[in-house]
């Protein structure tokens, strides 16, 4: 490992929209920086469903006034990923990918941020992970079956081949309705009585409509609770059930690595969403320099932040950084 002998003003842990977002800000203000990454560019985003289309239009998803177009009223991934490239080459930002952040030591001024091939000498730290590299297990007996995936990528793999989908929202619907126009026998497992009420409003009556004329089946305040080779065990309010099955789709969410974030010295609070301590407008933590942006701080409430009323923490937290 060697001993980074520049010292940057900011690095910035994550290059998420967000992360990207801080980075513009330190080439706006003329403050060095560096934005280290654990996988590719806009991880998370290269990681979603192949087909999958944003909730938002493309001008709330855009970062550093350069303008993202898309075919459509809403972008694709594709789309994504093509403009969120643009940007990081347009505002020629400082970005070191495939290199994952193991710790954070020191304090404020004199930062060493380690990494699993490096470290890094900073003044301040930003922390812009996201969530979507940690999903939600079930803990079930057969979770860690070949046949069971937390990630989808497409519907081709899984035609004319029986599918459950466990999950209620937006992820779980579209992956439900994929696998049925491939002509997957697709059946939904979900905890709640109900699907989520903030699934998209153009997918929803799609998703009702094919539950209620059963070509795609669901149990409702239902659970699987064992998952074997060819088939699942599923408790629902009638008693348990088997069912023949291929693959499971664990559309369960995600979380932050929320030891990473406890490592470094970040408080969490005693809260049902173990939200990170951190301040409401400065966006600074319990520790000083250290700094959260973007999903992160919303911690287990990933609903509440996304990508269109996260791109203000960038100015906030640079605003805040120039007057410690």
């Amino acid at each position: 490992m060697k001993n980074g002998r520049t010292t940057y003003d900011v690095l910035v842990i994550g290059a998420g929209p967000i992360g990207l977002a801080c980075g513009i800000e330190a080439r706006r203000r003329n403050i060095s920086h560096l934005i280290v990454e654990k996988g590719c560019l806009v991880n998370s985003i290269y990681h979603y469903p192949t087909n999958m289309t944003f909730f938002s239009t493309s001008d709330r998803l855009e970062i550093g006034n350069v303008p993202f177009i898309s075919h459509g009223n809403k972008p694709t991934r594709r789309e994504a990923l093509e403009y969120y490239r643009r940007v990081a080459g347009s505002w020629k930002l400082n970005i070191r990918t495939y290199e994952r952040v193991m710790d954070v030591t020191g304090e404020f001024s004199n930062f060493r941020v380690v990494t699993e091939k490096d470290s890094y000498k900073a003044k301040v730290v930003i922390v812009a992970t996201g969530y979507y590299d940690n999903p939600n297990m079930l803990d079930i007996p057969g979770e860690e079956l070949s046949k069971v995936r937390h990630y989808y990528d497409g519907p081709h793999p899984y035609a004319n081949r029986k599918v459950a989908v466990i999950g209620a929202a937006n992820s779980a619907v579209d992956v439900a309705l994929e696998l049925y126009r491939v002509e997957a026998d697709v059946t939904m497992i979900i905890r709640e009585s109900e699907l989520w009420e903030g699934i998209k409003y153009w997918v929803k009556p799609d998703i009702e409509n094919r539950i209620k004329e059963g070509s795609i089946m669901a149990y409702f305040n239902s659970e699987v609770t064992r998952i074997a080779e060819n088939m699942i065990e599923v408790k629902t309010p009638k008693g348990m059930i088997t069912l023949d099955n291929d693959y499971v789709m664990a559309m369960t969410g995600y979380h932050f690595d929320f030891y990473f974030l406890t490592k470094i010295g970040v408080r969490l609070n005693d809260d049902q969403y173990r939200t990170p301590v951190c301040d409401s407008e400065t966006y600074e933590t319990n520790r000083k320099g250290i700094f959260l942006a973007g999903v992160v701080c919303g911690g287990m409430e990933t609903s509440k932040l996304f990508i269109e009323n996260s791109r203000e923490h960038a100015m906030k937290i640079f605003d805040s950084i120039e007057k410690i």
